[in-house]
């Protein structure tokens, strides 16, 4: 009796599509595990660039800021130079305008 019967047929069938079924599912679960690892090192990537950026805006930001504060610094020294310089050339004048109103009234 080396005739399979048809029902054994069908079986033996079932079971090689049964066992096919088990292999694509291992497949496909593989293939979700190995998407999730990629989207996380990604992900993991994005968020370290990103973090790379901002940092690097940051200090060009405060870089900048640094300038300007030393600009302002800068102009606040030489405004204050050219008062004190334009007092020191009014000194003699208005010492002079005070001894007048002193003494001639």
């Amino acid at each position: 009796m080396t005739d399979k019967t048809l029902l054994q047929q069908i079986r033996e069938k079932e079971l090689m599509i049964s066992i096919k079924i088990d292999e694509t599912r291992r497949g496909g679960d593989e293939i979700i595990l190995n998407a999730r690892k990629e989207a996380s090192e990604m992900i993991e990537n994005s968020e370290r660039e990103g973090k790379k950026a901002a940092r690097e805006y940051y200090e060009k930001e405060i870089e900048k800021l640094k300038e300007e504060i030393e600009q302002i610094r800068n102009q606040g020294n030489q405004l204050a130079m050219s008062v004190r310089e334009k007092g020191e050339r009014n000194i003699q004048r208005a010492t002079e305008k005070i001894v007048k109103v002193i003494f001639l009234g």
